[in-house]
């Protein structure tokens, strides 16, 4: 039924009241109610604060809570505008929800002002939506991940509504223009309902924006080629306005309604063309019209701060005082300074505010995943190398499979990736599942259906974002991709990593599980794909971000890989780095000895050193990574006849973290046991997975730093065989013993370098001529 006059008046009161408090975060620092004229003293010394969107989320925010209340829906909001936090802000203050969060401040006037002068203020809060902000699951300083998030969150999640604004400016980013598609894979039977609300305003900072410019019927055909119904809400008369967006959004719902009765009278349920708003206003809309002679309402002059020089100009101070006395906050706050009793009935009560909704802090909801015990999928190994070679993303593969089938019943699991998972060789997962697909089905598809636990599409931001958006509403996931690739996301892994930093200084904000990432089809095995498919770098990006976030493993063997998998997926709260090759290869240690091992995160190999653990060595060979692992390993039996005589520790590192001090690393082991395994006479030769410098960058601080030689991947690459891409890089177990005789042996590197330089004229020439590696190299096997 239309609003009545009396609820139109209500809901534009509650609008007032928002837009006032938006403002009144921007400028004031005193006098919050206005009941004196305004003075340069109550004006904040830096004016920090975006107004341009504020007007529009506030809008759309009274409007759902409407909605809200009539249809009594669990209701998840995410925004997209980057600086928008003052809108949301003001809503949750007058919903109750930032007092109950932070009982210092309080619905009067003192927690008013603090309210106000906390907005970007030193130790205070930022401008866009960071974890503080209660009902918050998307950081919204960097543009692009909000529609992303949403489906992330609805998936699994068949009652909850998730409306997402979506600013125009963040339109243009590439993971926000991918992410229409995701619609293509919510289930409208198994999965709730994501609601995109494309808010134009016209502008970005200093421009206008691609959506806003291009005429309506050609936005409209836009996005239902996206395979969306869009809805459009366009003016701005305030009275005009909250007749049609209340309206409009009850055709909406009634459309959302109609949709998943549909969906569930079929099976497979068919996809739906899912609706869509498209809410133009004015960019700074109720803000002022004219500064200084120019227009700012409906320009990209109020993105920011419309009035820049207010402590300065006693002008813009004037019109300050008229901008804010025009929402009459005289009629919206009592004398004591708490919001009117009109407005608090207006919010929903209880667990139905959008700021305080369950999923919004998913660490509530979570539960922990039921698991099968890692050690039922263990690779046989009496001996290093006597079984046959296996995949150890293979081996994996079977666990998560059971995994899947373990958490079934909860769906709460869910493995992501780009078009990899069989690539990758964890395809056995297809036994228990099949990928979630809500497109067409041919005959000739495999593993595709409706309702599937693992998400594929060649996207890694929507991937990445999926991801994120499931695990921050309190679910479990997984997500395996190629490892050159994984830099597509480098920027979304950022911003996840700053929003667990900053979780766990919030103590309302319970753990969640955390973000694993798998990357195989590594560096040192891209036999046909070449330098295109050959970079470590993430390794860099992870090991620079928060110690108290970061995790990353080198598990060398398919049992240390179980084993480090498990791991994973009991923690909370962390980023989790595993890098694993997917190519046939040795079991070094059977699963007793893995587990041991993963659990100290490096450790001497006995077995494989030529000296007992506590005689002191003329060298330490020392590797991470599984093709380092056989490198370094090889490279003993070299010298078993280059330098018979050479006493050789072995040292391998799992948990690249131990390297660093306590200090600066959680997993960092302590002086005393690092001299315990590398000695500070003793010269280290170490063969790393990825770039040399991050091993140096973490040992720095250690006292035998300079003993380190680290060889990684040095930058050369190309489409070869397995072994020669570790010759281009200096990382074969040739050059790596070669330089255990430079440094312990330097009177015999002269006749030791014959023999390499020999051993690398036979691998070129052998190579060239067969196409593949020798036969001691392609066969070789540890031996005691």
């Amino acid at each position: 039924m239309p609003l009545t006059v009396e609820e139109i008046a209500g809901i534009h009161a509650y609008w007032r009241a928002a837009n006032y408090l938006s403002v009144g975060q921007i400028y004031l620092r005193n006098n919050p109610l206005l009941r004196r004229p305004l003075t340069v003293g109550d004006i904040k010394p830096r004016l920090l604060g975006h107004f341009g969107t504020t007007p529009g989320l506030n809008f759309v925010y009274v409007h759902l809570n409407r909605i809200i209340k009539a249809r009594r829906l669990s209701m998840l909001l995410i925004t997209g505008p980057g600086h928008g936090a003052p809108g949301i802000l003001a809503n949750t203050f007058l919903e109750g929800s930032y007092s109950e969060t932070y009982p210092n401040i309080q619905q009067d006037a003192d927690g008013l002002k603090l309210f106000f002068k906390q907005f970007s203020w030193p130790y205070g809060i930022p401008s866009h939506c960071a974890a503080n902000v209660p009902g918050s699951i998307n950081e919204g300083g960097e543009l692009g991940y909000s529609l992303v998030h949403a489906y992330g969150a609805a998936f699994d999640n068949p009652h909850l509504v998730v409306p997402c604004i979506v600013g125009d400016g963040e339109a243009e980013t590439g993971t926000l223009a991918t992410s229409w598609h995701s619609n293509k894979f919510l289930n409208p039977v198994t999965d709730g309902t994501v609601l995109p609300i494309l808010h134009l305003n016209g502008y970005k900072i200093a421009n206008p924006t691609v959506l806003a410019r291009i005429p309506q019927e050609e936005l409209e055909q836009l996005f239902r080629g996206y395979g969306y119904t869009p809805y459009t809400v366009e003016g701005d008369d305030p009275e005009v306005m909250h007749r049609k967006m209340a309206e409009t959004l009850d055709r909406i719902f009634d459309h959302i309604t109609a949709i998943r009765a549909d969906a569930a009278s079929q099976y497979p349920p068919q996809r739906p063309a899912w609706p869509m708003l498209i809410l133009r206003t004015p960019k700074g809309w109720t803000g002022p019209h004219m500064v200084d002679g120019k227009q700012v309402e409906g320009t990209w002059r109020s993105h920011q701060v419309p009035l820049d020089e207010v402590r300065s100009n006693p002008e813009h101070l004037t019109l300050l005082e008229e901008w804010l006395r025009s929402y009459k906050p005289e009629e919206l706050f009592d004398n004591r300074g708490c919001p009117v009793p009109q407005l608090l009935n207006l919010a929903p009560k209880g667990d139905l505010r959008m700021s305080v909704n369950p999923s919004a802090n998913g660490g509530e909801l979570l539960k922990p995943l039921v698991l099968p015990d890692f050690r039922d999928y263990a690779v046989k190994c009496n001996v290093p190398c006597a079984t046959n070679e296996v995949s150890a993303t293979k081996i994996l593969g079977d666990y998560l499979r059971d995994v899947i089938r373990y958490n079934a019943g909860n769906r709460n699991f869910r493995i992501f990736g780009p078009d990899e998972t069989a690539s990758n060789r964890l395809q056995d997962v297809y036994q228990a599942t099949p990928k979630q697909w809500e497109g067409e089905l041919l005959p000739v598809d495999e593993n595709l259906a409706a309702d599937g636990r693992v998400l594929e599409v060649l996207s890694e931001n929507l991937c990445q974002g999926w991801l994120e958006g499931y695990l921050l509403t309190g679910r479990h996931g997984f997500f395996s991709c190629y490892e050159a690739f994984i830099h597509i996301i480098d920027s979304m892994f950022n911003q996840h990593a700053k929003w667990l930093k900053a979780c766990k200084e919030l103590p309302w904000r319970k753990p969640i599980a955390s973000l694993t990432y798998l990357l195989s089809s590594h560096v040192w095995r891209q036999d046909h794909n070449g330098f295109s498919h050959q970079d470590p770098g993430f390794i860099d990006h992870v090991a620079n971000k928060q110690s108290e976030v970061t995790r990353i493993y080198f598990p060398p063997d398919a049992n240390c890989l179980l084993s480090v998998g498990d791991h994973c997926l009991r923690s909370r709260n962390y980023i989790n780095l595993i890098i694993a090759g997917k190519q046939p290869a040795h079991t070094y240690l059977n699963m007793d000895e893995a587990v041991r091992h993963c659990t100290e995160g490096l450790g001497i190999w006995a077995w494989a050193s030529t000296c007992a653990p506590e005689e002191k060595p003329d060298v330490i060979l020392a590797c991470a990574g599984d093709v380092p692992t056989m490198e370094a390993l090889a490279a003993v039996t070299v010298l078993r006849n280059w330098a018979p005589a050479l006493k050789i520790r072995f040292v391998n590192i799992v948990d690249l973290f131990t390297l660093e001090t306590p200090g600066e690393h959680p997993h960092g082991i302590d002086d005393e046991n690092f001299e315990r395994i590398f000695d500070q006479e003793s010269p280290i030769v170490m063969a790393f997975h990825g770039y040399p410098t991050v091993v140096h960058k973490l040992t720095y601080k250690r006292r035998n730093h300079a003993s380190f030689h680290v060889h990684g991947f040095r930058g050369e690459g190309t489409t070869t065989t397995p072994f020669d891409m570790t010759v281009l890089n200096q990382i074969d177990r040739f050059s790596l013993a070669l330089d255990c005789v430079r440094y312990a042996l330097p009177e015999d590197y002269d006749r030791v370098r014959q023999l390499h330089s020999e051993k690398m004229q036979e691998h070129k020439l052998y190579v060239a001529e067969h196409g593949e590696d020798m036969p001691e190299v392609r066969d070789w096997k540890w031996t005691s």
